[in-house]
């Protein structure tokens, strides 16, 4: 098989490990592209791309890559790929979707979740500010506790079950819900409900859906109303999950107490200044924004890496002619080999 040319569009710490095992396969351009204009210019001589999450990655920019024949996300959600035109030119999508057994190593979205509860509820970022402004006024940042309030966790997978385990060791009750949560497979400590009983018990609402057609928007002005009011609402999913507007009128009237977000629909690295929910943001401290950086710490970036590389050269070596003439069969091959 004929050397093959990988476009790594977002270079930035891009682990060693991972480039050796792509360097296996041929040539490796290992770029930092932020611009639209020259990732099309680029993807045009690339057999496989690798991308984050900066690029949207639509039939424009399939169709300005004649040779693409996979594209590579280190990533288990997918709404920043269109995989029906993918599908469409028999492109593979390879990510970490559905490695749940691997995924389990990886802790940096959960961890995040906590530190922006702990953020909202103790009034972190604007005391921060206060105190670099040379302030120093303890009383306007009167905080609460995680100990002893009700945490509701909407969705009882991975990120989920990490939260509910560390929300538990600062001495919460745990509600969650979850179609797909079976009693047995829950812990003791922790109550599965229904969303509504969750939503009007719980002082703290922390989404962990994956997004599909049948839950975006689902969190909308319905679950918003039901919500204990002066509760604190939490997303580190993806923004497409919930009703942002809903959310921006919970907050304008009080009925939610503080939201953290680190998600957002409509995600560009061109800049969301004019997004409703940043622009209340930057006058509403009850409202703290980061920019999808969950899955975003040194650990979690180099395992999940170099799990996908070893992902791509088990592709390559399964044949790329045989997933061109037999997709679904030498996908399934593929798939028991990893």
């Amino acid at each position: 098989m004929a050397p093959i040319t990988i476009l790594v569009s977002e270079s930035s710490r891009f682990p060693r490990t991972a480039l050796h095992h792509l360097q296996s396969l041929g040539r490796v351009d290992l770029a930092d592209i932020t611009d639209r204009r020259e990732l099309l210019s680029k993807v045009r001589q690339a057999d496989i791309l690798w991308v984050r999450l900066r690029h949207s990655i639509d039939r424009e920019v399939m169709e300005a890559a004649p040779h693409l024949r996979a594209i590579a996300s280190p990533t288990t959600g997918l709404n920043h790929i269109d995989i029906a035109e993918a599908q469409r030119r028999n492109i593979r999508v390879l990510s970490l979707r559905g490695e749940t057994d691997f995924l389990r190593t990886i802790y940096a979205t959960a961890e995040h979740t906590l530190a922006l509860m702990l953020a909202l509820i103790r009034n972190l970022p604007a005391a921060a500010r206060h105190a670099s402004d040379g302030e120093w006024n303890r009383d306007l940042f009167l905080g609460r506790e995680l100990n002893g309030k009700t945490v509701g966790i909407v969705g009882y997978g991975r990120v989920g079950r990490m939260v509910a385990q560390y929300v538990s060791v600062f001495g919460a009750r745990v509600l969650v819900t979850d179609p797909k949560a079976a009693d047995e497979s829950v812990d003791s400590q922790i109550e599965v409900t229904t969303l509504d009983h969750l939503l009007r018990s719980s002082d703290l609402v922390t989404l962990h859906v994956n997004l599909d057609e049948t839950t975006k928007g689902f969190f909308g002005k319905r679950e918003f109303s039901l919500m204990k009011p002066r509760a604190w609402f939490i997303n580190t999913s993806r923004g497409e999950i919930i009703d942002e507007a809903a959310l921006l009128d919970a907050l304008r009237v009080g009925h939610v107490a503080g939201a953290a977000l680190d998600v957002l629909s409509g995600e560009n690295s061109g800049g969301m200044q004019h997004h409703p929910l940043v622009q209340y943001a930057r006058t509403h401290p009850n409202l703290l924004i980061t920019p999808h950086i969950g899955g975003c710490t040194v650990e979690s970036t180099e395992k999940t890496e170099i799990f996908l590389a070893e992902q791509v050269v088990a592709f390559v070596n399964a044949g790329m002619e045989e997933a061109l003439a037999h997709p679904v069969e030498a996908q399934v091959a593929e798939k028991e080999r990893l």
